[in-house]
Parts: structure tokens; sequence; C-alpha cells
């Protein structure tokens, strides 16, 4: 099982946001940190450099990056791009996740239950 699934959706709205940010040929870094309601969120943002014990992964040519803190609680983790009339938004489908709160960008895990926070 990969660290990590993205989709060809969230791939092209990643691409159109990298042209829209001039981060063309950046990494994509994906994280998790301590926080939110439930202990654990998460974090996406451009990276220009690998740091020591990250994995790169390729996928619909977006380069990403998970640190090794984080790829553990990412195992098997899809990150989409859902469209709706309310606009649209990244979705991030966790298999680890034993908790998650109504915000749905926090959660833990069952070996880590992070730094819970108020939503």
């Amino acid at each position: 099982m990969d660290t990590l699934t993205l989709t060809e959706a969230a791939a092209l709205h990643i691409k159109d946001m990298m042209k829209e940010n001039e981060e063309e040929g950046a990494f994509l870094r994906v994280a998790i940190k301590g926080g939110g309601c439930s202990g654990l969120s998460y974090g996406m943002g451009f990276a220009h450099e690998i740091e020591e014990g990250d994995t790169e992964l390729e996928q619909h040519g977006i380069k990403m990056l998970i640190d090794k803190d984080s790829a553990p609680a990412l195992k098997g983790t899809v990150i989409d791009y859902k469209q709706s009339l309310m606009g649209g938004g990244f979705t991030i489908d966790n298999p680890n996740a034993i908790a998650s709160c109504g915000c749905g960008s926090s959660f833990r895990t069952a070996a880590n239950a992070g730094k819970p926070e108020e939503c």
C-alpha cells in the first residue's frame, strides 16, 4: 500500500494552484501536525528542498514529499478534490483516523493522539 494516493482531480487542481502561485516545479509537501479538535491536523504546501528523512513520491505529474514523522499516520490516505455548488475543496480519506471532528481537517490515530485544541 502506498503511503499516499493523490487522485487525478486533486493533481489537476494542484497544478493550477502551482501555476497561479508561480510554483511550477515545486514539491507538494504533505504533513500532519499537532492541533485541531481531535489532536492532529493536515498540512499541505509547496516546498523547494528535500529534507533528511523525506519520502519522495510522484503521482499524476505532482512530486510530493512526506516527512518521516508524518508517513505512518498518512499510510493509505487518499487526497481528492471535489467540486460542488458551494465551491470546491480537497478531501482527505485517511484509513488510520479513529476519530475526527466536524471541521474535517482534524483527526487522531490509534498510535498518535496529537494535541487536541478547540475547533
